[in-house]
């Protein structure tokens, strides 16, 4: 996960901020995302609008009291660590280390603004909080945290605050960080729990849907913007109307997919990393009757 988040996050800059036709792409998807702004922005601005600091706070304090009341003293550190961490690293990347060179014309300011830090947070947080929950409820609040990210990310789309690229980046910086706190639940001591483990059917079904999820809004959108690179290099520029609507939907659809392949490998990484270390595990808390003098073996 940890390479995942690392390469998925260089490689949206390096196709997308380095490259010429990769800026063009990204552009014409930037562009593209005024159409119904005017009728769609009442909603994003809503959904925009809960991301603060105060928010922040707030989510921070019910994750870190839930890892507390379950009396996981070090996932309420693995918590800080995530949303801290991602959150972080997105604000140094964007200010400090990535650039956005002039590759080619119609590109939009040359600021730099990858990754998106409103979907950061609202990812980060998703995050945290399938971490801090109980088993049982890790599938559900996969779904919750996986669709509030998505709309997140493709509200500051709509309201032109980010392109594309930047919001896959920051899906992909959450990814990262969700891989080096699994590791750490991996590395602690594993929840008790009864064999079969709870949980692992709805586990199965959500990531399966998932998977499902971002097969198909990934392909939908890679055949977008082959789509949108093909009328680039033909007609040198895109004007219509429908080519720009079909570069927005397409960028929209690959951050779906994104985020739910993030969503999936978190779930499926914290549930298998919190497993009992072996068939033994459940019982080894209790203790085992001494051997009764004269018994059958």
């Amino acid at each position: 996960m940890f390479a995942a988040g690392v390469l998925g996050t260089w490689a949206s800059w390096r196709w997308f901020v380095d490259t010429a036709v990769g800026q063009r792409i990204d552009q014409v998807a930037f562009r593209g995302s005024g159409i119904g702004r005017s009728t769609l922005w009442s909603g994003a601005e809503q959904v925009l609008d809960i991301v603060s600091v105060p928010f922040v706070v707030v989510v921070l304090g019910a994750v870190a009291a839930i890892a507390l009341l379950r009396q996981r003293w070090l996932l309420a550190l693995q918590v800080v660590v995530l949303v801290g961490g991602a959150n972080l690293t997105t604000q140094v990347l964007k200010h400090g280390v990535l650039d956005r060179p002039r590759l080619a014309e119609d590109t939009g300011p040359l600021d730099n603004s990858l990754p998106s830090g409103h979907t950061t947070v609202a990812a980060s947080v998703a995050a945290a909080l399938l971490l801090v929950v109980p088993r049982r409820a890790r599938p559900a609040v996969a779904v919750v945290g996986a669709g509030y990210t998505a709309l997140t990310g493709v509200s500051t789309m709509v309201g032109g605050w980010h392109r594309p690229s930047d919001v896959v980046a920051a899906i992909t910086v959450v990814l990262a960080w969700a891989g080096l706190t699994t590791v750490l639940t991996a590395l602690s001591s594993p929840e008790r729990m009864p064999s079969p483990p709870v949980g692992t059917l709805p586990t199965a079904v959500v990531t399966g849907l998932f998977v499902v999820v971002a097969g198909v809004a990934g392909l939908m959108s890679g055949s977008a913007l082959l789509r949108t690179r093909d009328v680039l290099n033909t007609a040198g520029e895109v004007s219509e109307r429908s080519d720009l609507a079909t570069a927005y939907v397409g960028a929209s659809l690959g951050v779906v997919a994104v985020t739910a392949l993030a969503f999936a490998a978190i779930l499926v990484a914290h549930q298998v990393a919190s497993r009992p270390a072996g068939p033994g595990a459940a019982t080894s808390a209790r203790s085992v009757p001494d051997r009764v003098p004269g018994a059958v073996s």
